[in-house]
């Protein structure tokens, strides 16, 4: 692997646990697609770091078990706008 996608991984990763970040968040952030966000936090990072990427994982399962809850305040958010 190379040194720069180790690096990428890495700071991702960190990224990830400061913030509490989704992927989509991070991707946006770091200027990457969302695959690459993945690939590099459960691929990459459990090679390079298996405690940070469990730590990361925990993160990212969370955010998962959540994301129907923001997504329905974004659309309430959505209407709420349209309407007034």
């Amino acid at each position: 692997m190379k040194d720069y996608i180790e690096e990428r991984a890495m700071e991702i990763a960190e990224y990830i646990i400061n913030e509490k970040a989704t992927v989509r968040q991070t991707a946006k952030v770091f200027g990457v697609s969302k695959s690459t966000v993945h690939k590099d936090v459960t691929e990459r990072l459990p090679k390079i770091n298996p405690l940070v990427a469990s730590q990361v994982k925990r993160i990212l399962d969370k955010n998962k078990a959540e994301r129907h809850i923001r997504g329905g305040k974004a659309t309430r958010m959505k209407y709420r706008n349209i309407h007034e």
